[in-house]
């Protein structure tokens, strides 16, 4: 959404850099994996760092801070933190093998590297591979540390998709109501007349364009109404997440496409929120994160009046949101209990309606769709993904036994610069582990 008064051109200027800058768009190659590592470039290191080697919230988005800043969003932005609780932290055996760095992967456009080189193309900053519920590899790089949370960006729309099935499933939340059943404030937006089930598949016809390139495109406004980047001189829009989401207006009718597009998970959040009574973080805490037996808190980036970020804000350290992924990959249970019922992922796993994904125009994706605020392959694997702009990943294969907890800095933010890499690559593992 436009703000009320144009930004100032210099102002806008530098914002629209430092973005652009995220996506990889400029004229030089940007560096590789090996030289963009945190430490090589001397990073946030000395008492004070050199001003030419901080990072701080004017420049954490630029790449190859990002390499930095990814391990260490809550030194930048507000936060809140996600309990683990007092549960014993869960098992996962360790049985590491030394035969996947040499795996062969033939990618997208046929030429072929191994599966270490791959996390280098594709700036890994840590991995972690379950299989049949045991670590087979685990791999740190850059910033990332096995103690330390990474951003997961989107990964934290399927966080609460799911509460937001479970609310479905347990009668708590009406997914064929509308909007301002739960959020009268929104009647008057381009939400109100959507249903739930709608905005939780992301079917919604709404203006709102998160291309950067575009200094007139709405994420800029709703990325400062988050603070989540810099606000320029005289800017006067929305100073809050549910400010924005007020002023989202309609584009075209709902149910016709699916359009990924983060608001929806915002206003998802919102809804789940009035019909369940909690905020999202407690609700995260109480009904998925603190029933993990996580080695960690998680936290959550919120905006400046204490609201959680659903559309991006999710921050896990990797071996958490692997214990995430293999939960979802066992219907549900896990640590010896039923956290996610398994009516909720067989709903998750049947997917969406293909026709009015491919409308959206994924050419890394043929044939999946989008349900619960997930990434469904309708492939023989039964594959699905929670999927995050930079790389982050988490890629459960059930035929295959397999869960990916990827977290990355790649320079470009969308994952079409790093899905015909990754993706065979993971399949490649699938087969492989399965002895194929």
């Amino acid at each position: 959404m436009k703000s009320s008064k144009p930004l100032c051109r210099a102002s806008l200027g530098l914002l629209l850099g430092s973005l652009l800058a995220t996506q990889g768009v400029s004229a030089a190659q940007p560096l590789d994996a090996r030289a963009s590592d945190p430490a090589a470039l001397g990073l946030m290191q000395g008492f004070p760092p050199a001003a030419e080697q901080q990072v701080n919230f004017r420049n954490y988005l630029q790449f190859p801070r990002t390499r930095w800043s990814f391990s260490h969003i809550r030194e930048l932005v507000p936060t809140v933190a996600v309990a683990r609780g007092s549960v014993q932290v869960s098992a996962l055996p360790r049985e590491l093998r030394t035969d996947i760095d040499g795996l062969s992967i033939q990618v997208a456009d046929g030429s072929s590297m191994t599966w270490e080189q791959s996390l280098a193309a594709n700036y890994t900053d840590g991995i972690v591979v379950l299989h049949r519920g045991r670590i087979v590899y685990e791999r740190y790089f850059g910033a990332l540390q096995a103690e330390r949370p990474h951003t997961a960006f989107s990964i934290t729309k399927s966080f609460v998709g799911t509460l937001a099935a479970m609310l479905v499933e347990e009668g708590v939340l009406d997914d064929r109501a509308q909007v301002s059943h739960y959020v009268p404030e929104l009647k008057t937006s381009a939400f109100g007349n959507a249903t739930v089930r709608q905005v939780m598949d992301m079917t919604t016809g709404i203006r709102y364009s998160e291309n950067y390139a575009d200094p007139k495109a709405e994420v800029w406004e709703y990325g400062m109404a988050g603070h989540l980047m810099p606000r320029p001189a005289g800017y006067q829009g929305a100073t809050s997440f549910y400010g924005f989401l007020q002023k989202v207006r309609p584009e075209g009718e709902h149910g016709q496409a699916f359009a990924y597009k983060t608001v929806n998970s915002d206003v998802l959040g919102w809804v789940v929120q009035r019909a369940s009574g909690q905020s999202f973080t407690a609700l995260l805490q109480e009904r998925i994160w603190g029933k993990l037996g996580a080695e960690q808190d998680a936290y959550l980036m919120v905006d400046e009046v204490g609201t959680a970020f659903a559309g991006g804000g999710l921050n896990s350290s990797l071996r958490d949101m692997a214990r995430f992924g293999e939960m979802m990959r066992n219907d549900g249970r896990f640590n010896g209990q039923q956290i996610v019922s398994s009516a909720v992922i067989a709903d998750i796993r049947r997917g969406a309606d293909p026709a009015l994904f491919a409308k959206a125009g994924y050419k890394t994706l043929p044939g999946w769709s989008y349900r619960n605020m997930w990434w469904v392959a309708h492939d023989d694997h039964g594959v699905f993904a929670a999927r995050g702009i930079y790389g982050q990943a988490l890629y459960i294969d059930p035929k295959a036994e397999m869960v990916i907890a990827r977290f990355a800095s790649n320079p470009i933010a969308a994952n079409g610069a790093n899905d015909p890499v990754s993706l065979p690559a993971y399949a490649a593992l699938a087969r492989h582990l399965m002895g194929q």
